[in-house]
């Protein structure tokens, strides 16, 4: 048995007052007390003058991709073993900046869950997708996700089906990655896409859809898609997001992953931007900071005005500004778009852990949950970067696994 005591404390959906000593045995929380609580002499107790609270979530990965330029690209043709390097350094990156578990929504042929049912001590738990579904030349084709018609759709979710993923992704529209498809429209037809949703739910599996364009948006919204990953809005007049799409997300329980979190220093040090990027805003007439920065600063106070479930997730590993361990940042950028701290952070635990279908399991600070728990240096209630100075991480009851011990 062990504990971690800290002054200040947020157990997943609020601050605690006075702080609290979280007590673990194995991998599992045994009890949740005062700062003050006297423990028997043989529990050894770790002391910070900071924040307590569950391991984050980061609720869009690309585990295969290690965020440099072009990695995602180059996973569809990397080898097995190259996969399995560049997947163990990303969990290493995620799990050293306080991440405990990962939704990892498009890798190549199943590779993440491999490592998903032989988890290491100290590596964050994975939620899986597998290949993304896609079109002939549609986003993301290079990562050997792509179907036709409806006897490939059916094909597609029972391979997924039969492989175990926890979750489907198909993309709803086209890709910044992937300069050729079509940003502002759709993929697949409104029957496809419907009877991949229709098919997925048969099987008891959720499904997130990738839409930019404000065409896909409606496009997953009208399948009956459970999630909508980028959420952007794009049309031909730049980014447009209505009162009538977010109130019918709201209202059907759709859950949006905005996929913030873009290291504003690294793009500012990146000058121009990749000639993918740079051919996609082009078309688009966008430049970087329309799309990267403005965009968090619009997105998020209309997803909160509305009441959207939304979850904390960065897109990690498609490029520098994207990488491995950003989920403080995508957290942190709802907080300057205008979120109350305590409910960004539950946008990286509790209402992620639901989203992933593992609210009963981890993301809250609760006797019987998983021992997933992060220590970050500063009071969190009045400098919210300092989620991005985590002290001490626990990943089912292990100190995390960091880059250093690979």
């Amino acid at each position: 048995m062990r504990a971690l005591r800290a002054t200040t404390a947020y157990d997943g959906s609020g601050f605690l007052d006075g702080g609290a000593t979280v007590v673990y045995d194995d991998d599992r929380i045994v009890g949740v007390e005062s700062a003050t609580y006297e423990l028997p002499d043989d529990v050894p107790v770790a002391a910070y003058d900071g924040t307590l609270l569950p391991g984050l979530f980061d609720a869009h990965v690309h585990l295969v991709a290690d965020g440099s330029m072009g990695s995602l690209e180059r996973a569809g043709t990397a080898t097995d073993d190259e996969l399995d390097e560049v997947i163990r350094r990303c969990l290493a990156a995620q799990a050293a900046a306080g991440v405990t578990t990962v939704r990892d929504l498009g890798d190549v042929g199943y590779r993440t869950l491999l490592h998903r049912d032989a988890a290491r001590p100290g590596e964050p738990r994975i939620v899986a997708a597998g290949p993304p579904i896609t079109e002939p030349d549609g986003h993301c084709h290079y990562l050997g996700g792509v179907v036709e018609g409806l006897d490939g759709i059916r094909a597609a979710v029972k391979e997924r089906v039969e492989r175990g993923v926890d979750v489907i992704k198909v993309m709803a529209s086209g890709g910044m990655l992937t300069p050729n498809s079509d940003q502002l429209g759709v993929q697949f037809g409104e029957d496809e896409l419907r009877l991949l949703v229709e098919t997925a739910h048969d099987a008891g599996l959720p499904v997130i859809a990738h839409a930019h364009s404000l065409s896909g948006i409606w496009h997953a919204i009208n399948a009956g898609a459970d999630g909508i990953e980028h959420f952007s809005g794009l049309t031909k007049d730049g980014i447009t997001l209505g009162d009538d799409v977010l109130e019918a997300v709201a209202e059907r329980g759709i859950v949006v992953g905005p996929t913030l979190g873009s290291d504003l220093r690294v793009i500012a040090a990146m000058g121009e931007p990749p000639p993918q990027i740079a051919a996609v805003l082009a078309k688009l007439n966008m430049t970087v900071e329309d799309g990267l920065t403005k965009r968090a600063y619009t997105l998020a106070p209309l997803l909160e005005a509305h009441g959207v479930t939304v979850v904390s997730g960065v897109d990690a590993g498609v490029g520098p500004p994207k990488t491995h361990g950003n989920a403080w940042i995508a957290v942190h950028d709802l907080v300057r778009g205008g979120w109350p701290v305590d409910r960004a952070l539950a946008t990286a635990t509790s209402v992620a852990a639901e989203a992933c279908r593992l609210g009963d399991v981890t993301g809250r600070l609760a006797p019987g949950y998983a021992a997933d728990l992060l220590v970050v240096d500063g009071d969190l209630r009045a400098d919210p970067e300092s989620l991005g100075r985590p002290v001490e991480v626990v990943v089912r009851g292990v100190g995390a696994v960091g880059p250093g011990r690979l």
